[in-house]
């Protein structure tokens, strides 16, 4: 099983001490060309007059253009703990115990704009990169991730999969696990029956970090995509739709627990 996660724009400020980036440490090696040159095109971006227009940085933002142009000297911490936001926030690996952290580098993945795909222990800088963005040098990153990542996701899933994928559509299109899209099980938010009737983005995305650490959390090991909803029945109500003529993938439906919030 892989569960693929997103990356989130907002990180956590760099530590006060700690190693600094190493490419060569980082896992799924065969990426470390791509991720050198977008690297390289990220911190030249940065440097540019028309660097945050590049980046689709507000004003606000420039304090993060800065610390781009610093990626090879800043303190790095682990992946996972240095993606913030709704979604990691549901994910909580604060309170992950050490068997959950090594099952978790087992069974997912994190990809992004910068690094292609990186387990959760990877030690990786705060940066700012989008995956629309524009680097000097470089075409549109998602056809140009698109040339490499299908058959690293694959391969981190196994022959058969299966792969919970709770990615956007934008960050869907660096790629998909090759040859496992009948395998792989897309995640959608519903209100629950006794709350209100419309679910925030926010909301979805903490859910979605809630259901991927009930699912690395569980000692199961699914082989198929009936087996992910059954996992995750032990705790939400969930219904499933196999592949149709509109999708390739599985729907897994997930109503989130009713509460304040979540309107």
């Amino acid at each position: 099983m892989l569960v693929i996660l997103p990356p989130s724009e907002t990180k956590r400020p760099p530590p006060d001490a700690g190693p600094p980036l190493d490419l060569e440490t980082l896992s799924f090696p065969e990426l470390t060309p791509m991720r050198q040159r977008v690297l390289e095109a990220l911190i030249a971006t940065s440097t540019q007059p028309d660097g945050r227009r590049r980046l689709r940085l507000g004003p606000s933002l420039a304090p993060e253009l800065a610390r781009n142009e610093q990626l090879r000297e800043l303190p790095t911490r682990h992946a996972v703990d240095t993606y913030a936001g709704p979604l990691y926030e549901g994910l909580d690996p604060a309170l992950w115990s050490s068997e959950l952290l090594q099952r978790a580098d087992r069974r997912s993945v994190i990809v992004s704009a910068l690094w292609g795909a990186i387990r959760p222990t990877d030690r990786i800088p705060a940066y700012r990169l989008h995956v629309c963005s524009w680097l000097v040098g470089m075409d549109r990153l998602e056809p140009e991730w698109r040339t490499v990542l299908p058959d690293v996701l694959a391969s981190a899933a196994g022959a058969d999969g299966p792969v919970l994928d709770l990615r956007s559509p934008s960050y869907q299109a660096m790629g998909r696990p090759s040859g496992l899209d009948e395998q792989t099980v897309k995640l959608r938010i519903r209100p629950s029956a006794g709350g209100p009737p419309h679910i925030g983005d926010v909301v979805a995305k903490r859910v979605r970090g809630e259901a991927a650490h009930h699912l690395l959390d569980s000692p199961a090991d699914p082989e198929d995509p009936l087996d992910i909803a059954d996992v995750l029945a032990t705790r939400w109500n969930v219904d499933i739709e196999p592949p149709n003529g509109r999708s390739r993938s599985w729907t897994l439906g997930l109503e989130a627990d009713p509460g304040p919030g979540l309107a």
